[in-house]
């Protein structure tokens, strides 16, 4: 797969050559539902002997046209193309949502970034627009088409009578719903970051933990205890994972993310891991004392095992 990092306009060099089924989605989080639509996009292009080319943004929409502040996603855009590469999409292009951008017409985002694209097919669910809501979706598109290509709407997609939403997603994940969460994904979430320094009490408790900065602006999961998996340098291992305040040692540290990492004793300050996230255990606990802590750890570690 191949990745065009676009910074609107969109330039001559960077359209295809060949004619496209062109996907259209923001895909935060590539969960069930949009897997739907890429897959239905890259089928689409199989069948036609065409290039499948998925177009997103680098930023949710909402932070530009609501403004809205402290924004938090379920995929970097680096994970986004991880996860879409899976699917068989052979051009990903990743488009700046800048504020010139934003004031594109209707008319003026098809012309440039559909029919420039070569698309024969323009596939997205049910609920995408591309401007304001009542003026720019999939009921609206084919007029704006003007004949250059054929729309495809994907319809809602539902797990027990619910949408399958990036929406819904979250607020399961700030719920301590991850299991429910990774249904509506279909796939494990995971956080991306870097290993820092920490207070290193921890290993004081014969329960060293690894502390976890996130990339960017990523949803964690709610406060408290999961089984989780870590990967470092290309290996996966176990871990309990605990979200939250250090709240039994009264320590300002605002929210951390530790993980205890099973069988492994090696420097890792600095390095990039990826942290998947299982199995909700239990909430946070003040405990009395170290030892109702390290009582409790010992009691995770079991439920941490037995869950992985």
């Amino acid at each position: 797969m191949q990745i065009i990092n676009v910074k609107h306009p969109l330039l001559k060099t960077q359209r295809p050559l060949e004619d496209t089924a062109l996907i259209m989605g923001f895909f935060d989080g590539v969960h069930l539902g949009h897997q739907k639509v890429i897959e239905t996009g890259v089928e689409l292009a199989k069948q036609h002997n065409l290039k499948s080319v998925l177009l997103t943004f680098d930023r949710s929409p909402r932070t530009v046209y609501q403004h809205e502040k402290d924004y938090r996603y379920l995929s970097t855009m680096e994970r986004k193309a991880q996860l879409i590469e899976k699917l068989g999409v052979d051009y990903l292009y990743f488009v700046e949502f800048s504020d010139i951008f934003a004031q594109l017409k209707p008319q003026a985002f098809v012309d440039q970034y559909m029919i420039a694209l070569n698309a024969k097919y323009v596939i997205a669910g049910f609920d995408y627009t591309y401007g304001k809501k009542d003026v720019a979706n999939m009921q609206t598109l084919p007029n704006y088409a003007q004949g250059k290509f054929a729309t495809i709407t994907v319809p809602e997609q539902l797990i027990n009578g619910q949408k399958i939403g990036s929406s819904a997603i979250k607020e399961f994940l700030t719920n301590g719903h991850i299991e429910t969460a990774n249904m509506f994904l279909g796939y494990t979430y995971q956080n991306q970051g870097t290993v820092i320094h920490g207070l290193q009490r921890g290993r004081t408790l014969g329960y060293p933990t690894a502390n976890i900065s996130v990339d960017g602006c990523q949803l964690v999961p709610a406060i408290g205890v999961y089984a989780t998996r870590i990967k470092i340098n290309d290996t996966w291992y176990s871990a309990m994972t605990s979200v939250g305040y250090n709240v039994t040692f009264k320590e300002n540290t605002g929210v951390t993310i530790e993980a205890n990492i099973f069988d492994f004793d090696e420097d890792i300050y600095g390095q990039h891991v990826e942290i998947e996230w299982v199995k909700y255990l239990r909430g946070e606990v003040k405990f009395a004392d170290a030892a109702g802590l390290v009582k409790q750890l010992e009691i995770d570690k079991k439920n941490t095992i037995k869950a992985l």
